[in-house]
């Protein structure tokens, strides 16, 4: 009797020793099931945002017979457009001027190309003002008619619109976009009668900054200085684990 319960025993252990091996093989199946199954979503947040800060530049530009003539005339034209923008605000220790550049002119042949000789010379300076009232910067960029009427040859770039909080801004649209995701994987997985467990990859897309209703996408991103008014839009591209 001894010895059958002595043989009893081993068997016992063993058949234990399987069925355990077969509950831990079956949770760590499912375990691994589950963790291989993934749900990838997009997510995205918008905000309208509005320029704080506007820069205005351009070129005050002579041509002239001689250097000499050039350069005198330049710093003729100079003073008028310093009284026009004093006019709108900007006094003179607002303006900064760039460094006079110079060139010679050279005639062009009668077959349309560059011939070697000098018809004139040109003189020009850069200038550029700043405001954080951007609407005064757009008012002056369209008034062009005025300073030239003043007897000033004068370019103008495109008046810049920037916005200067935008690093802070970045994280936190990010930030909204990311939870936007999580929204959207929770809904599609309660709708399948499941749950979402932990984030398994998440991309940050490019930011997008458009004049506002825009509808412009770059692959680089965008970020727009002609408008005032602008949408600043980030994307999220995450998965998640199903439960």
């Amino acid at each position: 009797m001894e010895n059958k319960n002595n043989n009893i025993l081993p068997y016992a252990i063993l058949s234990v020793s399987f069925l355990l091996g077969v509950i831990i093989f079956a949770l760590t199946w499912k375990s691994n099931y589950n963790s291989n199954q993934v749900i990838n979503v997009t997510g995205s947040a918008k905000r309208d945002i509005i320029s704080d800060l506007g820069v205005l530049r351009g070129t005050v530009s002579i041509e002239e017979p001689t250097a000499e003539a050039a350069y005198k005339e330049l710093k003729r034209e100079i003073p008028r457009l310093v009284e026009y923008l004093s006019s709108k605000g900007f006094t003179k220790d607002k303006i900064e001027f760039f460094t006079i550049n110079s060139y010679p002119v050279y005639q062009m042949g009668q077959n349309g190309y560059q011939t070697n000789i000098i018809r004139g010379y040109n003189y020009n300076q850069k200038f550029q003002i700043k405001s954080t009232d951007v609407n005064k910067i757009k008012a002056i960029s369209l008034d062009i008619p005025s300073v030239v009427e003043r007897g000033v040859n004068l370019q103008l770039d495109m008046p810049e619109y920037h916005y200067t909080k935008l690093s802070e801004l970045k994280i936190e649209i990010q930030s909204e976009a990311a939870k936007d995701a999580m929204t959207r994987a929770e809904k599609i997985a309660k709708a399948t009668g499941r749950e979402i467990g932990t984030l398994r990859d998440a991309r940050m897309g490019v930011i997008q900054i458009t004049p506002r209703l825009s509808n412009q996408v770059s692959d680089y991103g965008i970020n727009d200085l002609s408008s005032i008014e602008k949408e600043i839009t980030a994307v999220v591209n995450a998965s998640f684990v199903i439960k």
